[in-house]
């Protein structure tokens, strides 16, 4: 019984060390694969909201909300160029990692920041990839 009862515990702990180091390996193996490559690329938007009641003393803002589509896009930000002071352009952008995609088209809605405007009517020119673009009229007062 003596000798069932070790030759069990022996058979435990090499089945633990052997584990252990298949373990090692696999954590080794899943640190050293490197990270998917990212590409940041122009993306258009499906619709804008423009609230109102801004005036010359606070931040304008806009809420802007697309799709895109598959899982692999992530929103990276948006550009806004002031051409003069009433026309201003927007690109915004996403970064897209390189792999395996959820297929399905992921909708978004975000706050992009103009910035502070002179009073008056502002165009605000929300430019997509393909060189359209939706236009948006913005008040300030």
């Amino acid at each position: 019984m003596k000798n069932i009862f070790k030759s069990t515990v022996q058979l435990a702990a090499a089945a633990s060390l052997a584990l252990g180091i298949v373990t090692a390996q696999n954590s080794f193996a899943v640190s050293a694969v490197a990270t998917p490559a990212t590409k940041d690329v122009a993306i258009g938007l499906n619709d804008v909201y423009v609230p109102g009641g801004f005036d010359s003393h606070t931040d304008a803002y806009v809420i802007a909300n697309g799709l895109f589509p598959n899982g692999c896009y992530r929103w990276k930000g948006a550009d806004v160029k002031h051409v003069d002071a009433f026309n201003h352009e927007v690109q915004s952008y996403a970064t897209v990692s390189q792999g395996m995609c959820l297929m399905v088209l992921v909708p978004f809605t975000k706050e992009i920041r103009i910035g502070k405007l002179s009073s008056g009517q502002h165009t605000l020119k929300f430019l997509n990839g393909d060189g359209t673009y939706l236009q948006k009229t913005l008040n300030v007062e």
